[in-house]
């Protein structure tokens, strides 16, 4: 990297933000949100980390990181659905429309990996060969590449604790989740944004190897919410020892959170109870990670947003409110 990474794990972390002149906050795991004027709503990223549909801790510049890629993302896929970014009036928040978010998530994945209990490795090394309605050969192995990439789509976990569920596209269309004709409009997005996302990632270095999308209407029409191609919603690896560690038996050098995640593997976690706490060497390390992958897929140098992050959020988020 141009510059001294270690720097950046230093730095302090955003683990919310409080805004009463905006009204009610209402959190997810990654960000905090208040609905705005207008069908708008303003998404404030922050730096805690989710892994296993909860939140594990906190990682410097993380939601910094997400925000300016979705951003990013966005503006090099706007031709093929629109999507609901409006304006990026902070470093880590963005302006969104305000949309009806269809209650399944649709996941790509151009390789067979994973250690989740909803990832594609993890369900064939059980010995399944039918997953998610797709027939899959015998004799595959672990982070081999798919003939063609496959939609994997999963419920929305819900609460406290909850967990995405495997689902298959005739039990999305069955159960009425999705219109039929909604939902092929949905797959075609996603195929299309993913392989506009293998393209630019390979520019960087990176492969694209699996990722999440969520849809949803704005005025009957289906646009791309939440985030996209990011360390939180992707799998990348790096692209220039992915064959030679693959014949070795080895993993693939991740850039994403996906490291996290074996990490809390090795220590037979893999969502239920209480995690493990994260040590300080792997918070570094992600944050590192976190802003390589940045800098490797946007070609630009990260630069961290002024602190306290806080009152920063504030200002700028009220005086773009006050202009707009």
């Amino acid at each position: 990297m141009p510059h001294d990474m270690d720097r950046y794990t230093t730095f302090p972390t955003l683990a919310g933000v409080d805004i009463p002149e905006l009204g009610e906050k209402r959190q997810g795991k990654v960000r905090d949100f208040y609905t705005l004027p207008g069908q708008r709503r303003a998404l404030i990223t922050t730096d805690r980390l989710s892994a296993f549909d909860r939140v594990v801790g906190l990682i410097p510049h993380k939601g910094q990181v997400l925000n300016q890629l979705a951003a990013f993302w966005f503006e090099q896929t706007g031709d093929i659905i629109p999507n609901h970014m409006l304006a990026v009036p902070d470093p880590n928040v963005m302006i969104g429309r305000e949309a009806q978010a269809f209650p399944v998530e649709i996941v790509v994945r151009g390789y067979i990996s994973g250690v989740t209990k909803t990832s594609l490795w993890y369900n064939y090394q059980q010995g399944e060969r039918e997953i998610y309605g797709l027939r899959f050969p015998e004799g595959l192995h672990k982070n081999q590449r798919l003939p063609d990439p496959v939609i994997t789509p999963t419920t929305r976990a819900t609460g406290a604790g909850g967990h995405d569920e495997r689902i298959t596209r005739a039990e999305i269309i069955e159960r009425g989740l999705v219109a039929a004709t909604q939902y092929r409009q949905i797959e075609q997005a996603a195929l299309a944004l993913f392989k506009r996302g293998q393209q630019l990632s390979e520019q960087g270095g990176l492969i694209l190897v699996d990722t999440k999308y969520e849809f949803g209407l704005v005025d009957g029409q289906v646009i791309l919410i939440d985030e996209m191609h990011t360390p939180d919603s992707s799998r990348f690896w790096r692209a220039e020892t992915y064959r030679e560690r693959l014949a070795a038996g080895l993993e693939p050098e991740n850039f994403d959170k996906e490291f996290i995640r074996l990490w809390f593997a090795q220590q037979n976690y893999r969502g239920d109870g209480e995690p493990p706490a994260l040590d300080s060497a792997t918070v570094s390390q992600a944050s590192r990670r976190y802003v390589s992958v940045y800098e490797m897929l946007t070609g630009r140098t990260f630069v961290p947003g002024e602190t306290p992050y806080a009152d920063r959020i504030r200002r700028n988020l009220l005086g773009f409110l006050q202009g707009s």
